[in-house]
C-alpha cells in the first residue's frame, strides 16, 4: 500500500487552516502535518478541550485529509535556547514570551511540548516533529575557542530539560522526531549521536529526516538513513541546491535573502536540487520505514500555489514500495 504523501501546513500558518486543509485536497494531498502555530492547531486547548479537537476532525473530514503528525517546532526552539532574544519575540506568541525573561520562556516553551504530546494522543497521531533549541550553537563557529566542558554541559543542559518532556511523551503513547538542522543541539551527524547518547538513546526520541539541510552541510542523506534507521521516525520533503563555485557565493549564506543569487546555497522545489531522491526512497524502503512523506514547502523562487502540486506530483513520480515478500522470493530463485 503507497505510503501517504502529506503537506507540512507550518509554511501556511498565514492561511487559515480550513483554507490549507481545502488546498491540499484539491491538489491531492492524502493528509497534513498539522503545525501548531496560526491557527492550525494549539496543543495547550487541544490538551483538555474535545470540542475543540472535534473542530479540527471536522475540517479534515470535510476534505477527506488524515492527520499523521503534528509538529511544533517553535516552542521547542524555545526550549533549550541560549540567548532567548527578540528572534523569539518574532516567532513566540505572548503566552510563551510573557514577559520575556528567557528561563521562564524556556520554562512555558517546555510545558507546551508537554501539552504537544497529550494533544497528538488525542487526535490518534503518533508523532510529533519539531526542534530542540540548543545552548551551544552559538559556540558552531569555535572561536574564540571554548572548552569541552562548555559542550559537554550543552549536552547536559538538552538532557536536563528534555527528558521531563520526553516522559509525559512515554506516557501518552507519542514519539518526538527531532529535525536535524542548523542551531538545534543536533545538527549534523556526529551532533545526531551525541543527542542520542545524551538521553540513553530512549524511544521516545527519534529523528525527523529532511536532506535539505544534509545537502547544505555536504552530508549523505542515504548514510544517514541507514546509519539512523531505528530512529527516522518522519520524512520531511525539502530540497536544496547548492550553487557554490563562482568564487563568491558562500555555503554560510552570507546573512542574505532566501532566493538571493549571491547565497550559497537556497531551498528550492523538491526534485529541482541537489537531493538524491530515488536513492534516498530506496534507502528508506530497505530500512522498512512505512510512515508519512511529508512535503515541506520553503522555495522562495517559485509561488507556492504552483509548488505545493508541483512537489507532489514529483514525490508521487519517485515513491515506490518495497517489493512484496512474494515477489522477493520468486527473484532469489530466478537468481540461484
Amino acid at each position: 500500500m503507497p505510503r501517504p504523501i502529506t503537506l507540512f501546513t507550518g509554511q501556511w500558518a498565514d492561511l487559515p487552516f480550513e483554507e490549507v486543509a481545502r488546498l491540499a485536497s484539491s491538489w491531492g494531498y492524502d493528509g497534513l502535518e498539522i503545525a501548531c502555530w496560526g491557527d492550525h492547531l494549539d496543543p495547550n486547548r487541544g490538551a483538555t478541550d474535545d470540542a475543540y479537537l472535534d473542530e479540527k476532525r471536522a475540517v479534515l473530514d470535510k476534505y477527506g485529509l488524515k492527520v499523521y503528525a503534528i509538529s511544533n517546532h517553535l516552542k521547542g526552539q524555545a526550549v533549550c535556547d541560549d540567548p532567548i532574544d527578540g528572534r523569539h519575540r518574532d516567532i513566540l506568541p505572548d503566552e510563551i514570551w510573557g514577559d520575556g525573561d528567557p528561563e521562564g520562556v524556556r520554562q512555558r516553551a517546555a510545558e507546551e511540548m508537554k501539552n504537544t504530546a497529550r494533544t497528538a494522543a488525542r487526535l490518534g497521531v503518533d508523532t510529533v516533529v519539531g526542534f530542540t533549541g540548543s545552548a551551544i550553537w552559538k559556540y558552531v563557529a569555535m572561536f574564540p575557542p571554548v572548552g569541552q566542558d562548555v559542550i559537554d554541559a550543552g549536552y547536559q543542559d538538552f538532557a536536563d530539560r528534555w527528558n521531563p518532556i520526553l516522559d509525559v511523551f512515554d506516557e501518552v503513547g507519542v514519539r518526538f522526531a527531532h529535525e536535524v538542522h542548523p542551531s538545534e543541539i543536533a545538527y549534523d551527524y556526529w551532533t545526531t549521536q551525541r543527542t542520542l547518547e545524551a538521553i540513553g538513546h530512549r524511544e521516545a526520541f527519534g529523528l525527523n529526516w529532511d536532506p535539505s539541510h544534509f545537502v547544505w552541510q555536504d552530508l549523505d542523506p542515504v548514510a544517514f538513513i541507514l546509519d539512523f534507521a531505528d530512529r527516522i521516525y518522519h520524512v520531511d520533503c525539502k530540497d536544496a541546491k547548492r550553487q557554490v563555485g563562482n568564487g563568491r557565493n558562500g555555503r554560510l549564506g552570507s546573512h542574505l535573502a532566501w532566493a538571493d543569487p549571491r547565497r550559497g546555497w537556497d531551498f528550492v522545489s523538491t526534485g529541482h536540487g541537489d537531493v538524491p531522491w530515488e536513492a534516498c526512497f530506496r534507502a528508506l524502503n530497505s530500512i522498512g520505514y512505512t510512515g508519512p512523506i511529508s512535503v515541506e514547502w520553503e522555495d522562495a523562487g517559485m509561488d507556492r500555489l504552483v509548488g505545493a502540486p508541483d512537489a507532489l506530483a514529483f514525490v508521487r513520480s519517485k515513491l515506490f514500495d518495497k517489493p512484496e515478500a512474494a515477489f522477493d522470493a520468486a527473484f532469489s530463485t530466478r537468481s540461484e
